[in-house]
């Protein structure tokens, strides 16, 4: 099996001077190796092109046969870094705790501790009959997040 912080190290020394960085590196026992990137703008087919080259360039695969995938990350997958959640600051993510709740909010702060969410929720208010939508904004530590990911409303 080839050396993850090996082939992390060449990518990050590829990117290094642009604004995309590496989110995860994985390798399977079979050599099946998944590089997966971000930017702080976007990423785009060329530059995972770049990087699959970059890498290969920096590996013989006469010594050892290998499997390479680079690839963006989605807006589906969970954030990993905290350099993923500061370029979300202003836009909508979902949030799930680890207490099973899930919450679509827009991502307001962002700290190395905790990020700072705010939603609108009806709630009963005093010498109100009806419930009232309210803005929340609430601090969650991140030990007390399953996963967070950018949320995108199609409406």
């Amino acid at each position: 099996m080839m050396d993850v912080e090996k082939i992390r190290r060449e990518a990050e020394a590829a990117l290094e001077g642009t604004d995309r960085f590496v989110v995860e590196v994985k390798c399977s026992p079979a050599n099946e190796i998944e590089i997966v990137i971000d930017a702080d703008s976007v990423v785009d087919l060329d530059s995972c092109v770049e990087l699959s080259r970059a890498v290969e360039a920096a590996f013989d695969r006469e010594e050892e046969d290998y499997e390479l995938s680079v690839y963006s990350a989605g807006v589906g997958q969970p954030l990993k870094l905290l350099r993923q959640y500061y370029k979300l600051v202003g836009k909508s993510v979902e949030v799930l705790l680890e207490s099973g709740v899930k919450i679509l909010a827009t991502l307001k702060e962002v700290t190395p501790e905790a990020l700072t969410i705010s939603y609108t929720e009806r709630r009963a208010v005093d010498g109100k009959k009806r419930k009232v939508e309210v803005e929340v904004v609430e601090s969650y530590r991140f030990d007390q997040i399953k996963h967070t990911k950018e949320y995108l409303d199609f409406k």
